[in-house]
């Protein structure tokens, strides 16, 4: 195939979104397409990618226009402290020699002053939105939770605390109606996403493909229990809870449900964790655990999830669960909730245990059914594998978006 591909992406690599986006590129590289990528931060050196931050000054530039993104809802002084986008500023990608060369613009998470919105109007060629969370159909938001005001126009946005209908939620919602173009190609990375794209005011009437994200089965594989407890410093008599992500306090994480679903179960169990967490928060809950503290490289994330017996993902609202085919990669079964993305991937009884939303005592019989018969340990590990690979292995979703390039240029 002979299409040349740019993905944009912001963060850097050891963000989930820039990950994603990045396996792909090197699973249609390895497919023989032709793929470049522009991310936001990138001190790498693979000649393939191409990074907005190299100096100094560009360095500023990102933080500048990352400042200028977020400013707008600093006037709400009671709003929630959780990320809230406007897509009011961004780099001109066009002004690139990428851009020039590509047949197809390749969209993944695209915040915090990456793109202006204003600029998806001026794009002269199709464009491949890959949706890797709410804000796309949203006013701002990155996960709605339980307010549907992006069905409707958005406006009285319980996430700005706005008393207002016509608030920066509506401003930013309407600016996305005018400058959405028509060569837009959406992809959701779960049925849950895509439905809510088909309910909302901005996307309803859209063409929405569903390819779920890819995890690198090069990077993660299991490892030998003994070894990776031992490099890890964990013990080998105990069975190990593990959950984690990059923020675990985020509201749409579940943390509070997983908390709460600790007092159904027995003391006997070691629970780790990695990232952002509040150790006084687990001292609290009289439990033996390790923090890990932020992981930000495969290798560390390997050694966690294969050290663990069950990877819990107690979600409220995730538009997949890209930790969930991690740790099944490693070969270690996943306990979360029957909704939104991770019932896409957690097989019932099967690979994991899918439990009852949003239910913290079936989140804790779940866990406890995983762990109390190793033989049927043993088959729900070498299912999880089995699954990925078959599932969401880079080969398998490089290859779906090959056809959906080509459809898209036929």
């Amino acid at each position: 195939m002979s299409t040349k591909i740019l993905h944009i992406v912001a963060g850097e690599f050891n963000g989930g979104a820039a990950r994603g986006a990045y396996w792909l590129h090197r699973g249609l590289l390895e497919k023989g397409v032709e793929s470049k990528m522009i991310i936001q931060n990138n001190d790498g050196n693979d000649p393939t990618v191409a990074s907005i931050g190299k100096s100094k000054f560009q360095k500023l530039s990102v933080l500048l226009r990352m400042a200028m993104d977020r400013f707008p809802a600093e006037f709400y002084r009671n709003r929630e402290r959780s990320i809230f986008s406007t897509g009011i500023s961004g780099f001109d990608i066009r002004k690139y020699s990428e851009y020039q060369w590509a047949d197809i613009i390749h969209l993944h998470w695209i915040n915090n002053g990456m793109i202006n919105v204003k600029l998806l109007k001026e794009i002269d060629k199709p464009i491949v939105w890959t949706m890797r969370d709410m804000w796309p159909m949203t006013g701002g938001c990155h996960y709605a939770m339980e307010c549907k005001g992006y069905e409707n126009k958005c406006g009285h946005c319980p996430r700005l605390k706005s008393q207002r209908n016509y608030d920066l939620s509506r401003y930013v919602l309407n600016r996305k109606k005018r400058y959405y173009p028509e060569n837009l190609h959406l992809v959701a990375i779960s049925s849950w996403l895509a439905e809510c794209a088909k309910n909302s005011y901005l996307l309803n009437g859209h063409n929405i493909d569903i390819i779920p994200n890819a995890v690198d089965t090069k990077d993660f594989f299991p490892i030998d229990k003994k070894i990776s407890r031992d490099i890890m410093g964990l013990p080998e008599d105990k069975k190990i809870i593990l959950a984690g992500a990059t923020n675990i306090n985020d509201k749409y994480k579940g943390f509070k449900k997983f908390k709460d679903s600790i007092k159904y179960l027995d003391k006997k169990y070691l629970f780790l964790f990695f990232g952002r967490a509040n150790t006084e928060e687990l001292d609290r809950l009289h439990i033996d655990y390790k923090a890990l503290g932020f992981l930000g490289d495969s290798i560390s994330l390997r050694l966690a999830y294969s050290a663990a017996d069950v990877f819990v993902a107690p979600s409220i609202q995730e538009a997949f669960g890209k930790t969930i085919i991690e740790a099944m990669a490693c070969d270690t079964p996943v306990v979360a909730f029957n909704a939104t993305g991770p019932k896409d991937i957690v097989e019932h009884k099967q690979t994991g245990y899918l439990a009852e939303p949003f239910d913290s005592k079936d989140l804790a019989r779940g866990i406890k059914w995983v762990l109390e018969d190793n033989k049927r340990w043993d088959k729900l590990s070498q299912r999880s594998r089995q699954k990925v690979e078959n599932e969401f292995s880079i080969r398998i979703i490089a290859e779906k978006y090959v056809e959906l390039y080509k459809d898209i240029l036929k």
